[in-house]
């Protein structure tokens, strides 16, 4: 390529790289894979080196992340939180250690290894001062991040103060937070549950739910912060890597436990795969003294991605010297002493067969591509989610395509990508239908949403579905009707409501074909168990537009009853955390429905039972009160939390207009100082034991 035509090229590959670091720091809307990015990014290197004069100051190349967003503080690092060179080249890995010998200069050295799995998570830099956490920061732009401090306190992986006599001055603990994938699989299907659409991957939730301006919200979702190098630190000499992991699982920090001195990889193998460690403590980092190690370990790693309960995307191969890693420096945006050797993305080619509607209990029209069978990373694929219209217009997706599939966050399977030159010649453009494939009603596109809903309240689908969710776990919780059998008794015109549930006779479902005496028995038994229920899992259960577990916990804990809650106001509603208007709206709607009111008088007529709070309660004195709890107590904040919900109150995270009460123990910091921004009461302790006792 002559200088113009580089030139040219350079310009393309800047913009193309600008516009996809934004869409994934900033947005945390990726459109192309890590491995596309990064050979976009190594083509703007590779010209780079042969054209010096032509790359510009603000290059990719000499950037990391992406900008800060205007709705958090913005904080510099006090060093930058750079990125690390890539390589998925098992030659590159072994060339590493040369490179190092070289870059440090005279005779050879002994050089030591740390590896580690790398996380495929939202980088993130804590700090604490003398031992009590202060803020947390985003990476940004690597030089300023988003102080999400308020979000960070709410993940129970993260120590409010180390556990130290004396903690350091000043410490700085780097990591990543990151969902795992089973619990990243539950909150899909509570966006489903509550209407919302699902997310891509395990880092696009984390990345998502750190960026919530409410961390209520933050709360509620299971995010986890694995810690795995230091930044600044005052008051501690450390000399090596390994030092400072032993030094983080003791101030009480979750992370990769060192293998033993035998690296017996084997044995860890069996040991994850028959499930017997803890999987926030898997034993998985790694010292290793020379590139045959390196290389074997990053093999290792790849054999166990599946078995993991987190998702990974390579290995992290640092020198385990301090003292090295100071000497060898930087180069432009990377550390000389440190490299990603990534794994190659697991992709596959098929066939676009077919793109059928799927009609969900919200009545989401969801279209799902029907694939030629492929497999990807051991699991065959068949189908693939086209999530909206949106999404298909944007990959140009049609029947009869060629495309290239993955599974997103190894979870989820996802086409990628269309391959253009073998599309067929008379292939169409697709268009989500205008009426609901199962009940052919009208289906409509409210503002604001990128899903078409059926809104037919009689839809099979959205009936069949909507009796699924009543049955599953954590709602009424009948424990002998899986998917499959409750399919059957729609489709045999047993069960169409949730109260025809209690109406089964066992001579009705020894009938139907491959049921025998026993299992009639065993389902009869669980449909009575399941009638003693709680309040909260009772609301979950009528499975209400926007409520989920969380919300239906809050409306039991405030009303108190279920006549209570039948009977709420949009404006009684939305006073209480967790419901906004558009949640208090969907209820009303819901509520007020005749149909829907009626059922709910046959569910109850029927013998379900349900368990009302106060009932359990030691009380009711803190009834309708919600409280947050800021400062260091002698009791531990969960045991706190049990104590006001077992006497009738609610807890949150953020002080707001509607906090009640702020309860402050010691060292309360910027929640008290907005309680009393907002004129919001602050009790100490003693005064809270004195509101327990009604004194």
């Amino acid at each position: 390529m002559d200088k113009a035509s580089a030139k040219k090229r350079l310009l393309e590959l800047t913009r193309l790289l600008q516009h996809h670091n934004y869409l994934y720091h900033t947005l945390d809307r990726p459109e192309i894979s890590d491995r596309e990015f990064d050979k976009f990014f190594a083509e703007l290197q590779e010209l780079e080196q042969k054209y010096p004069d032509l790359a510009h100051p603000d290059s990719p190349s000499q950037k990391v992340g992406g900008s800060v967003l205007d709705a958090f503080e913005k904080v510099s690092h006090r060093t930058p939180m750079l990125s690390l060179q890539n390589t998925y080249n098992e030659q590159d890995i072994r060339d590493f250690e040369d490179k190092i010998q070289r870059a440090l200069q005279g005779a050879p050295q002994k050089i030591e290894f740390y590896c580690s799995p790398k996380f495929d998570g939202v980088a993130m830099e804590l700090i604490y001062e003398n031992g009590v956490l202060t803020k947390a920061l985003t990476r940004g732009d690597g030089y300023v991040g988003e102080n999400v401090f308020n979000n960070i306190k709410t993940l129970k992986s993260v120590p409010l103060r180390l556990q130290a006599e004396s903690p350091p001055v000043y410490f700085e603990a780097r990591g990543e937070v990151l969902m795992l994938k089973e619990n990243f699989r539950k909150l899909n299907e509570q966006q489903d549950a509550e209407g919302e659409a699902p997310f891509a991957n395990p880092r696009n939730a984390a990345a998502g739910t750190l960026r919530q301006l409410d961390s209520s919200i933050v709360a509620q979702r299971p995010l986890e912060f694995f810690c795995y190098s230091p930044g600044v630190i005052e008051g501690l000499a450390l000399k090596d890597n390994s030092a400072f992991e032993e030094l983080i699982k003791e101030f009480g920090f979750c992370t990769t436990v060192t293998l033993g001195d035998d690296g017996d990889y084997k044995k860890v193998f069996n040991l994850l795969k028959e499930n017997k460690t803890n999987p926030l403590r898997p034993p998985l980092s790694q010292i290793c003294s020379g590139s045959d190690e390196v290389v074997a370990y990053y093999n290792f790693i790849h054999s166990l991605r599946h078995l993991l309960p987190f998702e990974i995307d390579g290995i992290v191969v640092k020198v385990n010297s301090f003292r090295l890693q100071e000497e060898l420096g930087f180069v432009a945006r990377s550390p000389r002493w440190a490299f990603a050797g990534k794994f190659e993305p697991e992709q596959a080619t098929t066939v676009i067969e077919d793109i059928v509607i799927q009609v969900g209990r919200t009545g989401a029209l969801t279209p799902v591509a029907v694939m030629a069978p492929v497999t990807v990373g051991g699991v065959t694929i068949t189908n693939a989610t086209l999530h909206n219209q949106d999404e298909i217009d944007r990959k140009d997706v049609r029947i009869g395509d060629t495309v290239i599939v993955h599974r997103a966050g190894d979870v989820i399977p996802e086409v990628v990508q269309v391959v253009l030159d073998k599309r067929p010649s008379r292939s169409k453009k697709f268009v989500i239908p205008l009426t609901c494939p199962v009940c052919d009603k009208e289906s409509v596109l409210i503002e604001g949403e990128a899903v078409r809903r059926c809104v037919n309240p009689f839809c099979p689908a959205i009936m069949k579905e909507g009796l699924k969710h009543f049955a599953s776990r954590n709602a009424m919780n009948i424990e002998k009707l899986g998917d499959r059998l409750i399919d059957i008794f729609f489709e045999n015109g047993l069960v169409k409501t949730f109260s025809d549930f209690y109406r089964l006779k066992k001579e009705q479902i020894l009938e139907l074909d491959r049921q025998g005496d026993k299992s009639a028995d065993n389902i009869i038994k669980s449909i009575q168990k399941s009638k003693k229920t709680t309040l909260a899992k009772f609301i979950y259960s009528l499975g209400i537009r926007h409520v989920g577990e969380q919300t239906a916990k809050s409306l039991a804990n405030h009303f108190r009853s279920l006549e209570s809650f039948l009977s709420a106001s949009e404006e009684e509603l939305t006073a209480i955390r967790d419901v906004g208007p558009r949640v208090a709206y969907a209820i009303r709607q819901t509520l007020e429905n005749k149909n829907f009111g009626k059922e709910i008088k046959h569910l109850i007529d029927l013998g379900v039972d349900v368990q009302l709070p106060a009932q359990k309660s030691r009380g009711a004195q803190l009834a309708n009160l919600t409280f947050v709890i800021t400062g260091s107590f002698a009791q531990s904040r969960d045991a706190i939390k049990a104590l006001i919900e077992d006497h009738g109150g609610a807890t949150s995270s953020s002080v707001s207009k509607k906090t009640n009460y702020l309860l402050a123990g010691e060292d309360a910091g910027s929640k008290l100082t907005k309680a009393q921004e907002l004129g919001v009461p602050v009790l100490d302790w003693a005064d809270f034991e004195k509101m327990l006792l009604n004194k």
